[in-house]
């Protein structure tokens, strides 16, 4: 009897180490696949190409998981819900060329950037909209809650802007005249325009935000996961993975210097981590 009272109390024993170990991997990047939240339609930077998620963004994030021992699978999402998503742990990661804005950075933790570029109005050709002024009063669609709704609410006066869920809505009311303008990533525009020739656009206004450029966001409080991703991003940047992939999918747009073979970098200071 005491023999086996005794070899019952070792079994609850040992179950209950294995839980308490299982417990305290549970957070770990390397034990477990984990979830990012992307978008289908923004090539060239994230998309959904034959059932599968690519684009700059998460081919990058596929490289830099395999350098630090930890799986990715890709969510589609819709951007305005994402960094939320990602914050209540809804999300690991989220993987959409996020700029690294002072309003985002008191909601989620930033990757160091991976990538700087443009923000520009596509219109129908020949509308003659070539400054900001020039869109008082015209219907101007963005994205909800990306840095493209932060402009057009904010530097484009009197403009009455549409809000969408995501980038395929707004390229279609544009195409049927629904649109005057389209606030876009410039990258996603041009391959716009090179994948359909037959649709009249051109750029209008055109702006530079390089004081923001896009990173990875995880969650505030996951440190460790951070350092993972900056860690497989420097060594990315290094050995020239950066550069091979930004001139795979960006045919046109110049690599920024600090990505180039061996350069420093795009640190990003992320607030209260």
């Amino acid at each position: 009897m005491r023999s086996t009272l005794s070899k019952f109390v070792a079994l609850v024993t040992a179950g209950a180490a294995t839980l308490a170990l299982a417990a305290c991997g549970s957070g770990d990047a390397s034990d477990r696949k984990l979830r990012v939240g992307t978008l289908t339609d923004a090539p060239p930077s994230i998309y959904l190409e034959n059932g599968t998620f690519t684009g700059y963004d998460n081919e990058l994030l596929r490289d830099i998981a395999k350098r630090e021992g930890f799986e990715v699978e890709f969510v589609g999402t819709e951007f305005a819900g994402l960094l939320a998503a990602v914050a209540t742990n809804k999300f690991d990661i989220g993987s959409s060329t996020i700029s690294t804005t002072e309003a985002r950075k008191k909601t989620v933790a930033f990757s160091n950037g991976y990538s700087t570029g443009f923000t520009t109005i596509l219109t129908k050709k020949g509308a003659s909209l070539k400054d900001v002024g020039a869109f008082t009063g015209k219907r101007l669609g963005v994205v909800q809650a990306s840095v493209q709704d932060d402009f057009a609410s904010g530097k484009v006066p009197g403009a009455n802007v549409v809000r969408f869920p995501d980038y395929n809505a707004g390229f279609a009311q544009l195409k049927a005249g629904s649109l005057d303008g389209w606030v876009v990533p410039k990258d996603i525009g041009q391959k716009y325009i090179d994948q359909n020739p037959d649709v009249p656009l051109e750029f209008g206004y055109t702006v530079e935000t390089k004081d923001t450029p896009s990173a990875f966001a995880v969650r505030k409080d996951n440190k460790e996961l951070l350092k993972k991703i900056n860690d497989g991003l420097a060594k990315a940047v290094a050995d020239g993975t950066v550069a091979r992939l930004h001139a795979r999918f960006f045919k046109t747009e110049p690599l920024p210097k600090e990505l180039e073979q061996g350069g420093p970098g795009l640190p990003v200071q992320n607030a209260g981590v």
